[in-house]
């Protein structure tokens, strides 16, 4: 197998929700690992929480993501955002269904300048998306 490159995202004490969340929009396996499996916090309060889940899907899909620990930094923000883009417009627009719900839509999935059809939201988790529907070819 060579270099994968996924998202790994990071939660404050909602990522078990937010990862069976994705589980719910794109299908596929989900692997949870909590801190106590793990023996990875010694405050009683974090055994709990996510220290590793993955969620892998049959269309080649790779998902991870954690809570971040008490003890270390966590800021939410807009420095990324997680693309998802292809030709299947039924597959494209039943996740962006799913994703957008409950969310915020900072762009309605629309037909865009350079032909591809393309929306921008943050999800209820505060995850940033961007879906792009191939346009048909010239």
């Amino acid at each position: 197998m060579g270099t994968i490159l996924n998202p790994y995202l990071n939660f404050r004490g909602t990522a078990r929700q937010a990862m069976e969340f994705y589980q719910s929009v794109f299908g596929g396996q989900l692997d949870i690992s909590t801190f106590a499996d793990l023996g990875a916090s010694e405050d009683p309060a974090e055994k709990d929480q996510i220290m590793h889940s993955m969620l892998s899907t049959d269309n080649g899909l790779t998902l991870m993501g954690a809570d971040v620990p008490a003890h270390m930094e966590f800021t939410p923000g807009s420095a990324m955002s997680v693309s998802l883009s292809g030709e299947d417009d039924a597959e494209l627009r039943g996740y962006w269904e799913k994703i957008s719900a409950d969310g915020t839509v900072l762009e309605q999935l629309a037909q865009a300048p350079w032909g591809d059809s393309f929306g921008m939201c943050i999800d209820k988790y505060g995850v940033s998306w961007l879906v792009n529907i191939a346009g048909a070819k010239a």
